[in-house]
């Protein structure tokens, strides 16, 4: 196999989408598992809708997602520069080659004519709004104009994509497109083309929406006689109603630096795009990057569309997120609790407590607030089931005792509630369910909940000693 080169080439229009994400995370892996080149080539060509911040975001978020590259605007690898914009010299020169080669022509129509020519072929009820042609074999004149490639008559372009098999399509079916515009810049297919060629590109990985834009870049290869690329084109993603991901549906997160911003982890986010689309020889989802680029194979790319399921993504990341250590859980939830004016003036040691009672139930940082608010900023209210529970033999007297030991404790830690639950247990004879239950519900209101201990301490002794009170008021 030749040398693998693969790249990444988004346009600084926006910031990093999930299916841009995963474009540039399926090329990155195909590099690393073939130990190949992965780089990054910014097609900034279409300045009217270019960011400013497009590119540092782009780049920015590929960094946080885990990915590094070979070669890109801040790594020369010796086919630079990697900015479109920057290469427009080169465009131009392969531009009049094919002028030269009588395989392009000029086209001096204004937009205005243009437009005109194809509503009339649309009131005659053509089916192919093919430009006519009427510049071809003019004459140079010094005017305005832009470059069109000559589409041949009758000829068919095939190539073996790795993910669909054989895709063909006609001559016939592509009118003579424009490869430079009157500015002198190059539309997409044909900086494309000349740039996958002159760097070496021996694979492009891209989404399927790309695939009508290949027999485009195919004429300019051929044209030039230029070995053509491998070509792969991945399925679409879609929600999970089966409809194409829009940038319109709020039910998903699109952006990957919202999922920054909410607190969820890099490497689970890796995880769950990788799976997007490609099918790993393994029976574990829960996948370290080492181990997804051993078992990368571009065989094992789905032909069906990927489905978003955001449920797996929750389950990923909080499995990610059990794994953290105290010191990294406190990093990555303390922000929020701080935004959020939970915890004023308490030591770490406190936090830590807070994030260790939700953490088995924690999918990102962001969630701890609403965790919070939702367990102990809840008014007190018994469940009929918790209260049903409650109508049992001895279990009023164990909330009494209970009660009894907490007022008299004189020191309020986890340590000491634990032992305090265990004495008012040894006293009333209860143990197990008919202990833990009883006061689970009497000082929460609620037959399920965090650990009790580290609960309760959190909620303070003045919160817990009234819930406890309510609670005998209605046994």
């Amino acid at each position: 196999m030749k040398n693998i080169r693969v790249r990444y080439a988004p346009s600084p229009t926006g910031h990093l989408h999930i299916g841009n994400a995963r474009t540039a995370l399926f090329n990155y892996l195909f590099a690393r598992a073939n130990d190949g080149k992965f780089i990054v080539r910014i097609e900034d060509t279409d300045i009217s809708r270019n960011v400013e911040t497009g590119i540092d975001s782009q780049m920015s978020y590929l960094k946080w997602l885990g990915l590094d590259w070979d070669e890109s605007i801040n790594k020369d690898g010796g086919y630079g520069p990697y900015r479109q914009l920057e290469r427009l010299d080169i465009y131009q020169k392969y531009a009049e080659q094919l002028l030269e080669m009588g395989l392009a022509y000029k086209c001096y129509c204004s937009a205005e004519e243009l437009e005109a020519e194809r509503e009339a072929m649309k009131d005659k009820g053509y089916d192919k709004l093919h430009y006519s042609r009427k510049c071809l074999g003019k004459p140079d004149m010094d005017k305005p104009h832009t470059i069109r490639f000559k589409v041949p008559d009758n000829k068919e372009y095939t190539f073996n994509d790795l993910v669909k098999g054989d895709v063909t399509f006609k001559s016939e079916d592509i009118g003579d497109w424009a490869i430079l515009k009157r500015n002198k810049i190059p539309t997409y297919n044909f900086a494309c083309a000349v740039d996958d060629y002159l760097m070496e590109i021996s694979h492009v990985l891209r989404g399927e929406d790309h695939i009508t834009n290949t027999p485009k870049q195919l004429m300019v290869l051929d044209a030039f006689e230029w070995e053509r690329p491998i070509y792969g084109h991945m399925t679409l993603i879609v929600n999970e109603n089966n409809k194409k991901l829009s940038k319109r549906d709020e039910s998903i997160i699109q952006f990957i630096e919202q999922y920054h911003q909410k607190g969820f982890l890099p490497e689970a986010l890796f995880n769950f795009i990788s799976l997007l689309g490609f099918s790993p020889e393994s029976k574990e989802e829960i996948l370290s990057k080492e181990e997804i680029i051993n078992l990368f194979n571009a065989k094992r790319l789905s032909t069906s569309p990927a489905t978003f399921d955001k449920d797996k993504l929750h389950y990923i990341n909080n499995r990610y997120v059990k794994t953290l250590s105290d010191e990294e859980t406190l990093s990555l939830c303390k922000p929020f609790l701080d935004k959020a004016g939970i915890g004023e003036g308490q030591e770490d040691d406190w936090f830590v407590s807070l994030i260790k009672v939700f953490k088995d139930r924690l999918v990102y940082g962001e969630q701890i607030v609403s965790l919070y608010h939702d367990f102990f900023e809840q008014p007190y209210a018994l469940e009929d089931e918790a209260f049903a529970f409650m109508q049992q033999e001895g279990v009023k007297t164990l909330v009494e005792t209970f009660k009894s030991k907490i007022e008299s404790l004189d020191s309020f830690t986890p340590d000491t509630i634990k032992t305090t639950i265990k004495e008012a247990g040894k006293a009333t004879q209860m143990k197990g369910k008919m202990l833990f239950m009883p006061i689970r519900i009497a000082v929460s209101g609620s037959m399920h909940g965090p650990d009790l201990p580290q609960m309760m301490n959190l909620m303070g002794k003045a919160l817990l000693l009234e819930n406890l009170d309510k609670t005998l008021q209605k046994l």
